[in-house]
């Protein structure tokens, strides 16, 4: 029996110690979770697969939308809320209730750029014309100089960042025509466009490619420059949210790399305008 004793004592010694084992063998460095615009996505990632070279930080990113980046970063399920508009009205006053101290940082500026697929006659359009398309008053492409065939209307989403901004100075606040196909992300529109010799729809700057053709608006062509003076027609600012009662030191010291000397190259290397040059 005292025999047994013991060898019941050893054997749990070693399953406490397998126990603690495992602990230690666990990935200790900090996360940072990021949640929202799909816009801001490809900063974000660029960033972050730097940053991690030099910092032991894991990432949490996500691509839902601006509207669901401030959503979590109201309920705190994010330490960073991507967007690709300003906070609503609404949005502020959910903050303030719930007590969230939410902070708008500018990470850079971008366009939303107009897009048709690369067979299209269209090279050139007005933003009245865009109106027209997409409230449904332009129904054939033959109507703004194209060919006769009826135009395939892609949009983005509501909860889009994207979405809002084109709804704001393109639609001036009209409704989208019923029949338009919603999408839910910049690089799904991309897919749908490449696809569709009829199709029209808007990207954020940095998801042009040679996939699709970008259209100038009112004779503007979406550059860097145009971007960044305003003097193209759809131009924005990108935004992250934070929360100042909760955000985490690594959290912060990550929004200091983006907006630096270094991550601002990057932003530049994702295909948006830099906050400086």
């Amino acid at each position: 029996m005292k025999y047994q004793n013991q060898i019941i004592k050893v054997l749990t010694g070693l399953l406490v110690f397998g126990v603690s084992f495992a602990g230690c063998s666990k990935d200790s460095r900090e996360k940072i979770v990021i949640k929202g615009s799909t816009t801001v996505l490809p900063i974000t990632q660029k960033a972050a697969e730097a940053y991690r070279k030099i910092h032991k930080t894991r990432f949490s990113i996500e691509g839902s939308g601006s509207g669901n980046g401030i959503r979590a970063i109201i309920d705190g399920s994010c330490d960073i809320g991507n967007s690709s508009r300003e906070m609503k009205e609404k949005e502020i006053k959910k903050a303030e209730k719930k007590g969230a101290n939410v902070k708008e940082i500018v990470v850079a500026y971008d366009m939303i750029v107009p897009i048709v697929h690369p067979s299209n006659s269209i090279k050139s359009i007005s933003s009245n014309q865009l109106k027209a398309i997409y409230d449904g008053s332009i129904s054939n492409w033959k109507e703004i100089g194209g060919k006769d065939e009826k135009i395939v209307v892609i949009s983005r989403d509501t909860s889009s960042g994207t979405y809002e901004v084109w709804h704001k100075l393109i639609m001036r606040k009209t409704d989208v025509r019923k029949d338009a196909l919603l999408q839910a992300s910049n690089g799904a529109i991309v897919s749908v466009v490449a696809n569709n010799k009829n199709a029209i729809s808007y990207v954020g700057f940095g998801y042009l490619s040679k996939k699709i053709s970008p259209l100038k608006v009112n004779g503007i062509v979406a550059t860097l420059e145009n971007g960044k003076s305003g003097k193209f027609p759809i131009s924005r600012k990108l935004f992250m949210y934070i929360n100042t009662k909760k955000i985490s030191k690594q959290a912060k010291d990550f929004i200091k790399f983006l907006t630096g000397k270094e991550g601002q190259k990057l932003v530049k290397k994702a295909g948006f305008i830099p906050l400086y040059k």
